[in-house]
């Protein structure tokens, strides 16, 4: 597989990852044969990269650490819970704890992957798209220090629903300095009045905005006065809003570009020792991307090695149709070569 812009895409090509619709239904499945129709519409709702088959990268996996069930079962609970936050309903807890279940059941079972956030997302199911990547992200790093299960599953919850004080509110309200209104009081009101729920879990959802520099919102906490939990969601959540910005049409970091500008919120904005077991964990060039090289050749990235995210094992196809010369480059061991530009 290759990630390309979706400007780059042409009809006739094969889709390489399945896309969700906002309520966890396959919106087109991986595989299908791509038309016109179907980029024109991909276009119209906001998917601006896509996953696309290659004969000469047809090996070439995303190395996902959840699982096709586990995703589509988190969009639809958060769907559903979601839905009926917007319409005053009551919402099922139990629901948001099974699909955490499964989500640290495949992390667990692939912890020595690098994460790579690989799920195409539209304008509907963007907002699930960011709660499961904190999530992942989150647990993934949670992992990394040592937190014992019921730490994980804490610290997942709350990252999957951090951001469960927007729901209901307008995007205007969202820029009211109203520090009540503000989203992670509505969240943290929201979260702490579930006694199927640690208090931690509603805690997340209230500081994951605040600032080890004291600066941050809604309290002006600093330092060790925000939980460890929080810190690693701010960690989370800032990494998807630099590569996802809101709105979509804010600059957008490539994930090394993302992780260099969060080592220079180090001590300001984020916790240092976050922030060092964050980019042990994270892929900054994931499978499937086109780079060039420091040596002017180009090629794409089909190996990650665990502990070295910025040296992977780069694949270059030269030559014509009939006689194509294949080869494979280990940054890890060519250490005179690197990484000089992403490609679309």
């Amino acid at each position: 597989m290759r990630y390309v812009s979706i400007d780059h895409v042409e009809p006739g090509q094969y889709l390489g990852k399945t896309i969700y619709s906002a309520n966890g239904t396959v919106l087109l499945g991986a595989g299908v044969q791509l038309t016109v129709y179907m980029i024109s519409t991909l276009n119209r709702i906001g998917v601006t990269m896509l996953y696309i088959q290659d004969p000469m990268f047809e090996d070439v996996e995303t190395d996902d650490m959840l699982s096709e069930a586990t995703k589509q079962g988190m969009i639809q609970a958060m769907n559903s819970t979601f839905e009926a936050i917007r319409s005053g309903k009551d919402w099922n807890t139990q629901m948001i704890g099974s699909s955490v279940d499964s989500l640290l059941t495949d992390v667990m079972s692939n912890k020595e992957v690098l994460v790579q956030l690989t799920d195409i997302r539209t304008k509907d199911n963007g907002q699930y798209i960011h709660a499961i990547n904190v999530c992942l992200l989150s647990s993934v790093m949670g992992i990394n220090m040592g937190l014992n299960y019921q730490q994980l599953k804490e610290l997942a919850t709350g990252a999957l629903l951090h951001d469960i004080g927007k729901t209901g509110m307008r995007e205007e309200d969202l820029l009211i300095p109203d520090l009540k209104g503000h989203h992670t009081w509505r969240g943290y009101e929201k979260l702490k009045s579930r006694r199927e729920f640690s208090l931690l879990i509603a805690h997340v959802a209230l500081q994951h905005h605040e600032r080890v520099d004291g600066l941050g919102l809604p309290r002006g906490l600093a330092g060790d006065e925000i939980h460890l939990y929080a810190k690693i969601v701010s960690a989370a959540d800032t990494y998807e809003r630099l590569v996802h910005p809101l709105p979509p049409q804010a600059k957008k970091l490539l994930p090394h570009e993302a992780c260099e500008e969060m080592m220079a919120m180090s001590e300001k904005q984020l916790d240092h020792e976050v922030l060092l077991q964050f980019n042990r964990i994270v892929s900054v060039y994931p499978n499937g991307t086109a780079v060039r090289l420091s040596n002017k050749q180009t090629g794409v990235v089909v190996r990650q090695h665990r502990g070295l995210p910025g040296r992977p094992v780069i694949r270059i196809v030269q030559g014509e149709a009939s006689r194509f010369d294949v080869k494979e480059l280990d940054l890890a061991k060519e250490t005179t070569v690197f990484i000089e530009a992403v490609l679309s």
